[in-house]
C-alpha cells in the first residue's frame, strides 16, 4: 500500500499470481518448485485456458509475494469439461465459444470457433443470446473467507474481473476480423456488442461487491489495445465506441469500493490511451510492455508517474526471460526497476505470464535481482 500512495516502502513489492496476467504457467511452476526444494505436486489451475497454475501457499511464501489473488468462478476455472477430439482436447465454454489444445502436449487453449459468427446478425441476436449469468453468487463462494485470510496475514488482497475487457470478450463472441469490421461499417451493431459486455460486467460488480469491497485492495480489469508497434485500433475510435462503456463501469465499481485500486491491462503500445485511462478513474497500468514502441519505462515514468502505479515491466518476457542468461535477466532487471521504481508508485512483476519455456535459473536470477536492489 505504500508502493500504490506513491511513496518508497522497505523494498519494491512482489506480485506473482494474484492475477490471470501475472501469473505462471503449470510446466514452469513445477519446475520451479523442484528448483527450490518444494514437494512435488500437482497444481490446481486458476486458469485452464492459459494453463496457469494457482501458487500453493509454500510457494508464494518462500519467494515472499507479497499479493493473494481472489479469482471468481468463470469460464477459465469452472464447470472446464474436457473431452478428446481429432488430436485436440477440445472445451466448450459457458459463453458457446470452443476452445483447442493440440493433444497431448500442447501447453494452452486457443479459440477453435466463436458462437456469433453470423454474417446476418443483428442488434436482436445479441440481445436474445443466451448470456451467462454474470450475478449468480456462486461465482464469488468462498472468496471472502479467503480475502480475511489473506488480510490477516498482511497481504494485499487482489480481485480479478470476472471475464475479459469490453472490446476483447466482443472479439471472442464474434470473431476478431468481424468485429473490426462491424466497428467500420455496422456502428450500432459494435455498439449493441460492448453495451452488453458492460452490462454483464456491472452484473458481475454489483453482486459481488457488496460483498467484498471491505476486504479488497486491488480491483484488476483487462482489455487489450496494443500491438508490439501500435494500436489495434485508432484512438479515435476508442474513444467514440469502448471508452464510454468503460468509464461507467469504473465509476460504478468506484462508488461500489471507494477505498480499492483499479488495475488496468492491455498489453502492446498503449501510450496514446494513457491519458484516457488516467481520465476514467484507472490507478495501476499493467502490464508495461517494455519491448514494445511508445512503453520505453523511464519515459513512462517521467510523463505518467505521478497519476499512475506501474505494476509489470519487471523483466521482458518475450526474449530475456526464457531466453537469455541468468547475468542478462539480472541487467534487464536492474534496468527496469531503476527507471520504474524511484519514489514509489512500482509493484514488481514480468511483463505478462511466466511461461512454460522460461528456465528456473533465469526466474530466480529474476527474483535474485529483485530483492538485490536497494533504493
Amino acid at each position: 500500500m505504500t508502493a500504490l500512495n506513491h511513496r518508497e516502502a522497505d523494498r519494491i513489492p512482489f506480485d506473482l499470481g494474484s492475477t490471470q496476467v501475472t501469473g505462471i504457467h503449470q510446466v514452469a511452476y513445477r519446475a520451479l518448485r523442484k528448483a527450490i526444494g518444494l514437494p512435488e505436486l500437482a497444481p490446481q489451475l486458476c486458469d485452464h485456458i492459459q494453463q496457469l497454475a494457482l501458487p500453493d501457499p509454500d510457494f508464494l511464501e518462500r519467494l515472499k509475494v507479497d499479493t493473494r489473488g481472489l479469482y471468481p468462478l468463470n469460464s477459465h476455472n469452472w464447470n472446464v469439461n474436457v473431452v478428446i477430439q481429432e488430436d485436440n482436447w477440445v472445451y466448450h465454454d459457458e459463453w458457446g465459444i470452443v476452445h483447442r489444445r493440440p493433444y497431448p502436449y500442447g501447453l494452452y487453449f486457443s479459440i477453435f470457433r466463436v458462437p456469433l459468427d453470423d454474417p446476418e446478425l443483428s442488434i436482436n441476436d445479441i440481445e436474445n443470446y443466451p448470456w451467462p449469468k454474470m450475478d449468480d453468487p456462486q461465482r464469488i463462494r468462498h472468496l471472502r473467507s479467503q480475502a480475511e485470510v489473506y488480510q490477516s496475514q498482511g497481504y494485499a488482497v487482489v480481485l480479478k474481473d470476472p471475464f475479459a475487457g469490453i472490446f476483447e470478450m466482443a472479439q471472442r463472441m464474434v470473431g476478431m476480423e468481424n468485429l473490426l469490421v462491424m466497428m467500420l461499417t455496422q456502428e450500432k451493431l459494435a455498439e449493441a456488442l460492448f453495451e452488453k459486455m458492460s452490462h454483464l460486467k456491472l452484473a458481475f460488480w454489483e453482486m459481488a461487491l457488496p460483498q467484498l469491497a471491505d476486504m479488497v485492495d486491488v480491483i484488476s480489469q483487462t482489455d487489450d489495445y496494443g500491438t508490439q508497434q501500435s494500436q489495434l485500433i485508432s484512438p479515435r475510435m476508442y474513444r467514440r465506441l469502448i471508452k464510454p462503456y468503460w468509464r461507467s463501469v469504473l465509476q460504478r465499481i468506484r462508488q461500489l469500493a471507494p477505498h480499492a485500486r483499479l488495475f488496468f491491462h492491455s498489453c502492446g503500445n498503449v501510450r496514446p490511451l494513457i491519458p484516457d485511462l488516467i481520465e476514467i478513474g484507472v490507478d495501476i497500468l499493467n502490464p508495461i510492455h517494455i519491448r514494445a514502441t511508445g512503453m520505453e519505462p523511464g519515459a513512462l515514468k517521467r510523463d505518467f508517474g505521478d497519476a499512475l502505479v506501474f505494476w509489470g515491466g519487471g523483466v521482458d518476457t518475450q526474449n530475456v526471460l526464457p531466453y537469455g542468461s541468468p547475468k542478462e535477466v539480472k541487467e534487464d532487471v536492474q534496468r527496469n526497476i531503476q527507471a520504474l521504481a524511484p519514489g514509489g508508485g512500482f509493484v514488481f512483476s514480468a511483463v505478462h505470464n511466466i511461461q512454460a519455456d522460461v528456465p528456473p535459473e533465469n526466474f530466480l536470477a529474476m527474483w535474485e535481482a529483485l530483492f538485490e536492489f536497494t533504493y
